[in-house]
């Protein structure tokens, strides 16, 4: 409402009330729009924050001591007990309520669905691991099945993923480069001793990821997954997907190549294969390159009828089968020298302790794999959860996903997450439960356990096929690019950031400089807010800026400043000066002018009092010869003075002069409402424009300033005798009206 109010005393400045009514002024506008006719009228005396709290009574709270809060959470009780079990072992909760006959066709669908697409997938990630292809069918059942008694999503299917992988066989490559020959073995063959001694270390690296995933989860460390946030995740991915595609090359071309790891390892890769593309194996190109129209054929198909399809159309699997019934039947590793997976043991191994002593080397490694795979499946258990209706524990899958690759490494299998590809489909096919997962992990047993054998002459170009299709979904992430540029340019730095320092720095250092860099912008958007200057829309009490919409008015002798940031030590400078800029208010320079005026009036009555003095002695000297001469003249003076004397005395107030610098702004009010938290650098900061502006007679309000906030400001020590909660307001609207009585009062006076 505009300003109309009658003056009043300090008094009853607190009785005062104030009333809003919005409504619509038109009937036609009523006709076509009625809810928003709807009107609110409140009326209630004006809020600051002291009168406020002398309304309320507080809740009593009794405080714990340390003790008490330790002896309280180590309570035990049987509800307490149950309660951690089914957390922990979450299938408890849901399999005794298990509906057989509404879920169990759905979930064997799935499974079966699923399972079919885990095995070529399994035996292609193997070697972006740089382990045979066994170890990859061992890393698609163990971890699975583990999965399904402690993890709580109902549809993501766990097992190798192609960034995960391409982590994992960095570091053993790394470790174990190819020009590695180790004489620890009791093998000749070079290339058995440096895949055992790679697949130590993989096994090594899924046992220590998975302990910091149990160690996070435990430690209720589950939010950190928002740190990497998602422009993040798509660039890092995007890069890996490169990565990917260039390791698969050598695979592709059927050459023989060195694998590198660690910065410009995608460099000297792709130099490698161009070095050797004369080298280049035409019978595996073809096979691969026929592999992949089929593959990409079958997506096609399962995208567009997707609908009418009761289950997609398993194309990955299909390939295998062909590609290792034309190998076997035209003898192509022997016939034409193209490399084939060669021998996968029959059988499961028997439990192994990982290699403990190498896990300082590989200690930041594991870090991030940790963190990457967690964050990885977490995003896609949610958007399941929101889709489908319940609810996902983050902390639980941590410790989910940390058993799932801590136990597993002792069956040797490596570091697994949620792969995104097997999930759609797992959830598309009629997916209600985990069962589906553990149906899919059966699968892949029956392969280990019977017929793993079948697919030793399956050629490696085919599983390189495989792998290369499915980053299709990875490489569509190159246009977030357009998308980030339209939407975000600071985003659009992260995802740009998070490539090339992936792409170039390797896949570790790409991920650390990526999450620096994004916190670094947390930073930069905190410390460069935005400013604005907030006007009242006419007859409401709601405050817009007053460059934005033509409407919006200011109070005469009122400016209204917001800042959408917290204000603490990285930005409490910037909002000083932003403040003075934008209220054109600068208590230094007015005090700096006020001061300067100040000397050049004390130097023009230092003048003025030389110059009467000067004058005082000349008149002097003229009374004393006027005396003398009225003397000898018998002329005295009546009444002590001279009746032609024309000298008067001159006061200094007469020459006073000085005109105080003003400012025609007599209230200014800090609307708090975008402020989360102030620290001490702050809250000083604060205090002092307060106090600067009170010296230049204006008057500093804050407004919508939050429980928790005025809480800091207490244990900061922000009130004292000359800072008060009085300056404190419950809105922006409580604050106008409370200046407008104040600014009404002093013209009064």
């Amino acid at each position: 409402m505009q300003a109309g109010l009658s003056v009043k005393t300090v008094e009853q400045f607190f009785l005062d009330s104030f009333c809003v009514r919005s409504a619509m002024e038109h009937a036609q506008e009523h006709e076509a729009c009625p809810e928003r006719t709807q009107r609110y009228c409140v009326e209630r005396p004006i809020y600051n924050q002291e009168f406020l709290q002398g309304q309320l009574h507080r809740r009593q709270r009794t405080p714990q001591t340390l003790g008490q809060k330790i002896a309280h959470s180590c309570r035990c009780t049987s509800k307490k007990a149950k309660s951690h079990l089914y957390s922990f072992l979450p299938i408890l909760k849901w399999l005794p309520r298990y509906p057989v006959k509404e879920y169990l066709l759905g979930d064997i669908i799935s499974g079966i669905s699923t399972g079919v697409m885990q095995l070529p997938q399994g035996l292609a990630y193997a070697l972006l691991a740089a382990v045979p292809p066994v170890f990859g069918l061992y890393s698609s059942f163990y971890p699975v099945f583990l999965y399904t008694f402690f993890g709580t999503s109902k549809h993501i299917s766990i097992g190798t993923f192609a960034v995960v992988s391409m982590m994992v066989g960095g570091v053993a490559v790394r470790e174990v480069p190819d020009e590695m020959i180790s004489l620890d073995y009791n093998s000749t063959n070079v290339t058995d001793a440096r895949d055992t001694r790679r697949v130590q270390v993989a096994v090594t690296l899924a046992f220590l990821s998975g302990i910091i995933q149990l160690c996070l989860g435990f430690l209720r460390f589950g939010f950190v997954a928002i740190y990497l946030t998602e422009p993040l995740v798509r660039g890092f991915t995007t890069a890996a997907a490169v990565h990917v595609f260039t390791s698969q090359l050598k695979y592709f071309l059927g050459i023989k190549t060195s694998r590198y790891s660690g910065p410009l390892s995608v460099v000297y890769s792709i130099a490698a294969v161009l070095s050797n593309i004369t080298m280049t194996n035409i019978a595996a190109l073809i096979v691969g390159s026929t592999c992949i129209v089929l593959l990409l054929i079958g997506k096609e198909i399962n995208d567009r009828f997707k609908k009418k399809l009761p289950v997609p159309i398993p194309m990955e699997i299909i390939v295998v089968i062909i590609g290792t019934g034309v190998s076997a039947g035209m003898n192509l590793n022997k016939s034409y020298k193209v490399d084939v997976v060669g021998n996968i043991p029959q059988g499961l191994r028997a439990p192994a302790v990982p290699e403990i002593q190498l896990i300082p080397a590989i200690f930041v490694d594991a870090l991030a794999i940790a963190i990457v795979g967690f964050s990885m499946a977490v995003s896609m258990a949610k958007i399941f959860a929101l889709k489908h209706g319940y609810t996902i524990d983050g902390n639980q899958e941590l410790i989910a996903l940390g058993i799932c690759n801590s136990v597993g490494s002792f069956f040797q299998t490596f570091s697994v997450t949620c792969s995104m590809s097997r999930s759609l489909v797992q959830e598309s096919t009629g997916g209600r439960t985990q069962i589906a997962g553990a149906l899919s992990s059966i699968m892949v047993l029956l392969v280990i356990v019977a017929v793993g054998y079948l697919f030793e002459p399956l050629p490696q170009t085919v599983l390189a096929a495989i792998v290369m299709v499915n980053l299709k979904g990875m490489f569509k992430q190159f246009g977030d690019v357009a998308h980030f540029w339209r939407t975000s340019k600071i985003e659009l730095a992260i995802w740009v950031v998070a490539f090339v320092a992936s792409l170039f720095l390797g896949l570790d250092y790409g991920l650390l400089t990526a999450v620096t860099f994004a916190m670094i912008t947390v930073i930069y958007r905190t410390q460069s807010p935005q400013y604005r200057i907030l006007g009242q829309i006419p007859d409401t009490d709601i405050y817009c800026d007053v460059e934005e919409y033509e409407e919006v008015k200011e109070y005469p002798g009122i400016k209204i400043f917001q800042a959408n940031t917290s204000l603490y030590f990285a930005n409490s400078e910037s909002y000083a000066s932003a403040l003075k800029k934008k209220t054109g208010v600068d208590p230094c320079a007015i005090l700096a002018a006020r001061r300067k005026a100040q000397k050049r009036h004390a130097r023009e009555i230092k003048a003025a009092n030389e110059h009467r003095k000067k004058a005082v002695l000349k008149l002097t000297n003229d009374v004393e010869a006027s005396v003398k001469h009225e003397i000898a003249n018998d002329d005295l003076p009546v009444n002590g003075k001279f009746a032609d004397s024309g000298v008067q005395d001159v006061s200094p107030d007469e020459h006073e002069h000085f005109v105080e610098t003003k400012t025609n702004i007599r209230s200014l009010i800090l609307d708090f409402t975008p402020v989360n938290f102030v620290d001490s650098v702050g809250a000083k900061t604060l205090k002092s424009i307060i106090k600067e502006y009170k010296e230049v007679g204006v008057c500093v309000c804050i407004a919508c300033c939050s429980g928790p906030v005025v809480n800091e400001l207490t244990r900061l020590n922000f009130f004292d005798n000359t800072v008060t909660r009085e300056l404190l307001f419950h809105s922006i609207h409580d604050a106008v009206l409370a200046c407008q009585v104040k600014d009404g009062s002093a013209f009064t006076d």
